[in-house]
Formats: structure tokens, C-alpha cells, sequence
């Protein structure tokens, strides 16, 4: 007997879907049968943009693209109207856009705390109350929230980023308390993910091949993981079969936090 994760005829909204997890999350949806609006800081004529609608057109489901930047105060509004507008309502709203911003406790100056805390915190608050009077016209609405495993625990340099996703699991709490049962939150916290971004932390040592190694092998898994991983478990969270899960943020990183680090 199979266990379809089935989001036919759903519409999700997704921030950041021009690359990295945000583009395997909108494309796991579309499989999943869910149409798909989404957001990015890059024009509509970049290469992330396009792929991200070739990505769900290809699966038969609507797509639609908005160039907008979420860390931008008045900016939540205006791309969830056009979304729900476009694709004729908003049933799952997940707000994952997000910027590594690691500077250090003592380096660390006002201007890059308020940079993070607008990005990696406010903004997913911000985004889910402009979604809010639509998600409560589906049966449930769905707010899925992409976190990090630095909300527990972290690294030395990666102040204020840290501190922002640590924020994110009493955000997520307190929308599933206080907007369910209408609404479900659930919030999602990878830990090493194949992408752009983190190559880019590996090419920063001197020998990026052998710091990856070590990284691998530091999961019980034996690697880090897919932005397909993210997408799939985003679906199954947006779908019925997760209709018991609110209100908590699931930690994604391979079983490394279990491990003892030496």
C-alpha cells in the first residue's frame, strides 16, 4: 500500500526560491501537486528565477514569480496579494528566505545585528501575518518556517545568525498557539545542506576538499544532506498527513547535534 504525499490543488507561496533549498522546496511541492508562487531578490530574468518556474510548470502546476527582497519592512503585503491573486489563494505559506550573516560576538556592530535580525527573524514574522487572513481560509493553512540548527547549537563566529534562529522556535510556537487551529506551524532547521552557500564556506579553508571530507564524516549519516530532503519533508509537513504536527521545529542535520563533537 503507498502513502502518496498528494498537495493537488493547494497554492504555496515560498520566499527565496531562487536557489539552494528554496528551489528544492518549490519543486518537491509541484510534484507533490501543489502550484506555486515565489519570491527572490533576483530579476525575473535570471537564471534562479526561470529555473524555478521551468522546475514547476514541468510538473503541470501554476507558477508565478515576484522579484522582492522580504528583509524590506513594507515588502510582505504586496507579494502576498499578487500571489493569492495569481494563483487564486494561498493554502501553505513557506517562508524560508535567509542570509548566513556570521560576524562574531565582539565584531559584530549595530548595523549587522539589525541586517540579521530584519532577515533571519522579523522577516518570516512579517511574511506570515500579511499571509495570515488567506492561510485561514484553507482547511488548515500551513506556515512551514526554515530555521537552522545554530537555534542550538552553534559555532564560534556565527553571532548574531545564531541568535536570529534561535528566535525562530518561539516564533513558531507562538503562531501555532495563537493563530491554530486554523492555522498549522511547523518550522524545519537544516544543518549542512549540499548548496551554493555552503560550498562557499568550504572553498574558504585551504583545502575545500579535505574540510568537506571532515564534514561528512562528522554526521553519523556519513554526508551532509539535498535540498530535494528539505523539499520532501516540506510536503509531507504541508500535507494531511502531518495534521498532528504544530508548534515545534524539527531538527535536519543528519544526526550530527547527537554526536559529541571532539
Amino acid at each position: 500500500m503507498s502513502l502518496p504525499i498528494d498537495l493537488s490543488g493547494k497554492r504555496a507561496f515560498i520566499s527565496g526560491v531562487t536557489s539552494g533549498i528554496g528551489a528544492g522546496i518549490a519543486s518537491a511541492l509541484a510534484k507533490a501537486g501543489c502550484h506555486v508562487a515565489g519570491c527572490g531578490r533576483r530579476p525575473a530574468h535570471d537564471l534562479g528565477a526561470t529555473s524555478f518556474i521551468s522546475s514547476v510548470v514541468a510538473e503541470g502546476r501554476k507558477a508565478f514569480y515576484l522579484q522582492g527582497d522580504v528583509a524590506q519592512r513594507d515588502s510582505h503585503q504586496a507579494l502576498i496579494e499578487q500571489a493569492a491573486t495569481q494563483l487564486g489563494g494561498i493554502d501553505i505559506l513557506i517562508s524560508n528566505a535567509g542570509r548566513n550573516i556570521f560576524k562574531g560576538a565582539a565584531m559584530a556592530n549595530d548595523s549587522d545585528w539589525e541586517e540579521c535580525m530584519e532577515l533571519d527573524l522579523a522577516a518570516h514574522w512579517r511574511l506570515a501575518k500579511a499571509a495570515k487572513l488567506h492561510l485561514q481560509n484553507a482547511s488548515p493553512g500551513v506556515i512551514v518556517i526554515i530555521g537552522s540548527n545554530h537555534a542550538w547549537n552553534s559555532i564560534p563566529g556565527c553571532f548574531p545568525y545564531n541568535v536570529a534562529k534561535a528566535g525562530l522556535l518561539g516564533l513558531v510556537q507562538s503562531l501555532a498557539i495563537e493563530w491554530g487551529p486554523t492555522i498549522r506551524t511547523v518550522g524545519v532547521a537544516p544543518g549542512f545542506i549540499d548548496t551554493a552557500g555552503n560550498q562557499t564556506w568550504f572553498d574558504s579553508f585551504a583545502d575545500p576538499v579535505a574540510e568537506r571530507a571532515k564534514t561528512e564524516a562528522s554526521h553519523p549519516v556519513g554526508r551532509i544532506g539535498t535540498v530535494d530532503e528539505i523539499g520532501a519533508l516540506c510536503a509531507f509537513l504541508a500535507s494531511n498527513h502531518a495534521g498532528f504536527i504544530s508548534g515545534t521545529t524539527l531538527c535536519v542535520d543528519g544526526g550530527r547535534s547527537a554526536l559529541m563533537q571532539g
